[in-house]
């Protein structure tokens, strides 16, 4: 009989909750999911939907591409980049615009290194997010180096 394998996830939500110092009725009115719900998730009895692992994550301000994989959802191929997003996520000098905007940029910058795997599950990206999204395409393109010479001279030879 194949068991849920969702204790090391339970476990690691009971971690992540009690770091956050918040008790499991906390969480469960800041996730919007009910009481009993999150304790049979805690305890490995029930595995949550993406949707639910993201508001939990969101909850408890880590990310959750780190409670996909805990989950299985999602393949450990990167865990240094899972450790920096949630590094970033976590970083409370930032507001979650600046902290989505980041994360932006440096997936777009893998990806242009070739470090990201196309065929690579990603993480549902809810509707507050593509703002962001659309603002860290701007962000790169400013940081893109770009020619001197005022003149517009530059733009004419590359045409």
């Amino acid at each position: 009989m194949a068991s849920l394998n969702v204790g090391n996830l339970g476990e690691y939500l009971r971690e992540q909750r009690r770091n956050a110092q918040l008790s499991l009725r906390q969480l469960a009115d800041a996730a919007g999911v009910s009481n009993p719900y999150l304790s049979q998730i805690e305890r490995g009895l029930r595995k949550p939907s993406a949707d639910i692992l993201q508001q939990l994550a969101k909850a408890l301000r880590i990310s959750a591409e780190t409670l996909y994989v805990q989950a299985g959802i999602l393949d450990e191929r990167d865990q240094e980049g899972l450790e920096l997003r949630a590094a970033i996520l976590a970083d409370t000098a930032i507001n979650e615009k600046q902290k989505q905007v980041l994360l932006q940029i440096y997936e777009s910058f893998r990806k242009e290194n070739g470090s990201v795997d196309e065929d690579q599950p990603k993480a549902p990206v809810p509707p507050r997010k593509r703002v962001a999204k659309k603002a860290a395409k701007k962000a790169v393109t400013v940081l893109k180096p770009r020619t001197t010479g005022g003149s517009g001279d530059d733009a004419a030879a590359a045409g």
